[in-house]
């Protein structure tokens, strides 16, 4: 009896979260805001080390896959905050899952 071999390939889906969620940063500042909405100025301090240029970039990516929105106060004054989209809040209880399980099965360098 001959064993047919097939080529293995990444689910499409799970490539597709991947190009998203495994870009640096991305994790963090979702994590964050599945805290509730903040600022940008809020957002740079809650996720320390990410240049303002790497997070304006990082906002208009996931706000592009429909995972947080930018809404804007027209006030006075004009207030701008980050927010989950339900897509984003959905993500939330996963991110943390693999927090978990990083915790208890990765290497920390």
């Amino acid at each position: 009896m001959t064993e047919e071999h097939h080529a293995r390939q990444c689910d499409a889906a799970v490539s597709h979260a991947f190009s998203v969620l495994g870009k640096r940063w991305n994790g963090m500042i979702l994590d964050v805001l599945g805290e509730g909405a903040l600022s940008f100025v809020g957002l740079r301090r809650a996720v320390s080390g990410i240049s303002d240029a790497v997070l304006s970039d990082r906002l208009t990516e996931l706000s592009d896959a429909g995972l947080l929105d930018r809404r804007v106060d027209p006030g006075p004054p004009v207030a701008v905050a980050y927010v989950l989209t339900d897509a984003g809040t959905r993500l939330i209880p996963i991110l943390s899952q693999l927090g978990e399980w990083a915790d208890g099965n990765l290497t920390r360098r």
